[in-house]
């Protein structure tokens, strides 16, 4: 309802211009293109980026755009990257992307720029040839909260392991960094074995190494998935193996994804946000530039329905945090 009544106060401050673009004309003609093109690339296909795809279509009815999602079937780099190159050579207006390696799709990004698109990444801080990055919490806090959480279940002591997606996903990596930078500050009895493992975003692949984990660390409390498969991985291992009240588990993963893990136990908590949220940004933040009102992106503006980030440099940054478990995971339809 928010973001609604914020939409309807935008449109009536830009005038009908603005609400005619994408709806019927004013003399009742027909209904106008759309005056730019917008394509959403997730990682892959997967539940977390069903309001990505959703929110970013109900962005591009709102301000006038043509939105639409293409998606890798699995979170391939390299898949992802001819997805990017596709809609580039399609001439499309803005890529909104969340990249599976933020490496791979330099070449592309700035071939993309060359042309004069837009681009702009999510779950990617820093990401070179990106105009922006959007981010819906802030990583650091974001880091820090689910160590604190896997903490408070674990008794503050204990062997853990912490899951990303990749080594190259910024997000993933900040966000590990940042937990295990707070768990050596307030709990020094907790330790971390190892070190990061890339296979969160594969479910077979976290529980092939939560199984592993088990027979080389049989001591091991807890699992920090940081990527939308590694906490079901891990708990699909602990449900083959009877231990599912013997470790805690904490994911990133979408709440529809994780209810059934969630409520057998087998999982713990999803510490998350919206993607919704992020792709409704970008798509604001897209128009923002291709009309010329880049002067516009700074701390103290509002994306209607969202709030006011703070822009940090190239990052525009949100804290918006979810915390999700058995009790209220129905609540979310991703």
């Amino acid at each position: 309802m928010k973001r609604f009544l914020s939409i309807v106060l935008i449109a009536f401050v830009l005038g009908s211009g603005a609400i005619f673009a994408q709806g019927q004309t004013e003399n009742g003609e027909g209904t106008k293109a759309a005056k730019y093109t917008m394509v959403t690339i997730p990682k892959l296909k997967a539940a977390w980026f069903i309001p990505y795809d959703e929110d970013s279509k109900k962005a591009g009815e709102d301000f006038g755009c043509e939105v639409y999602m293409q998606a890798p079937a699995a979170a391939d780099e390299a898949q992802q990257v001819r997805l990017i190159e596709d809609s580039i050579n399609q001439g499309v207006n803005a890529l909104l992307v969340v990249p599976n390696d933020a490496n791979s799709c330099v070449p592309a990004f700035k071939k993309a720029r060359e042309k004069g698109i837009v681009v702009l990444t999510h779950e990617s801080p820093n990401q070179p040839e990106a105009d922006y990055d959007i981010e819906m919490i802030d990583n650091i806090k974001f880091g820090a909260k689910a160590m604190d959480e896997l903490a408070s279940r674990m008794g503050e002591k204990g062997e853990y392991c912490i899951y990303v997606g990749s080594l190259t996903v910024p997000a993933h990596n900040i966000w590990a960094d940042a937990a295990l930078a707070r768990q050596k500050e307030k709990y020094p009895e907790m330790k971390m074995v190892d070190t990061k493992f890339p296979v969160s975003e594969d479910r077979n692949a976290s529980r092939q190494k939560t199984l592993e984990l088990l027979t080389v660390h049989p001591n091991l409390k807890g699992i920090l998935a940081f990527g939308s498969q590694g906490g079901p991985g891990a708990g699909q291992a602990l449900r083959d193996k009877g231990l599912t009240d013997n470790v805690t588990v904490i994911g990133t993963t979408s709440p529809k994804e994780a209810a059934p893990f969630l409520k057998d136990g087998s999982m713990d908590l999803c510490v998350l946000w919206s993607s919704g949220d992020a792709s409704y940004a970008m798509v604001y933040i897209a128009k923002l530039i291709l009309d010329g009102h880049k002067d516009e992106i700074k701390t103290g503006m509002e994306i209607p329905g969202i709030g006011k980030p703070t822009v940090n440099g190239m990052n525009i940054l949100f804290d918006h945090p979810l915390i999700v478990d058995a009790s209220n995971c129905d609540n979310y339809s991703f």
